[in-house]
Order: structure tokens, then sequence, then C-alpha cells
């Protein structure tokens, strides 16, 4: 991969960490400053949903900030793009779908046969 595709990636993945940054602090913001006092047990009840609704989302967020700084540590390291079980490169088309990857199509397609496998 050259430096312009991996400059690319880098960007990509700094600029998605900042947005899942952002809306975590909105998040939090919102539910600190809520100040609602619903009587009614069926609103509050929703209200309630709702929020754990958006704390499961914002927890998946939480997960995925974590694959991107492993992203961009592997970026610095030089090892972005190398598939982890395999040692090839990982097709530019995958990254693009999904640049928080580590496997080649291949590997991940062999790893997802297994775990069908296992769940039999």
């Amino acid at each position: 991969m050259d430096e312009q595709q991996l400059q690319f990636f880098k960007e990509l993945l700094e600029e998605r960490l900042v947005e899942l940054r952002r809306e975590a602090e909105s998040t939090v913001a919102g539910m600190t400053d809520d100040k609602e006092n619903l009587p009614d047990p069926t609103d509050r009840a929703a209200l309630e949903s709702d929020r754990n609704f958006l704390l499961r989302i914002r927890d998946r967020e939480r997960k995925l900030m974590s694959k991107i700084e492993e992203a961009l540590e592997r970026i610095a390291d030089g090892s972005f793009g190398i598939c982890e079980s395999c040692g090839e490169e990982i097709g530019i088309d995958r990254l693009k779908a999904r640049p928080v990857t580590t496997q080649c199509i291949e590997c991940k397609k062999k790893q997802e046969a297994g775990e069908k496998i296992r769940s039999i």
C-alpha cells in the first residue's frame, strides 16, 4: 500500500473517531441535562427504553472506537492492510468497506465458516 492510500485511510479513521467522540459527548450531555419529570408511568417507561437503546448503540460505538484506534496504530507501525491470519495484503475495496478489518476476505470467510460449524 502506498503512502497516499495510507494517508486516505488515516484521515478517514481519524474523522470517524472524532465523529464518534462527538456523539458520545452529546449523549452524555443530553442525559445529564435532561430534567424531564414525567408523571405518567408510560412516558417514563418509553423514555427509559429510548435511553437504554441509545446506550446500547453508544456501547457498540465505543467498541468501534477501540478498533479505530487499533487501526491507526497499525498505520503507524506499518502493519495496516496486512491480514493477521495469512500475511497477505487486504484488498483496498475491503478496507474501504471496513477500514478496521484485520483479515482479508478469504480468511474472514474461513473464520465465519468455522464459527458456523461450531455453533451447530
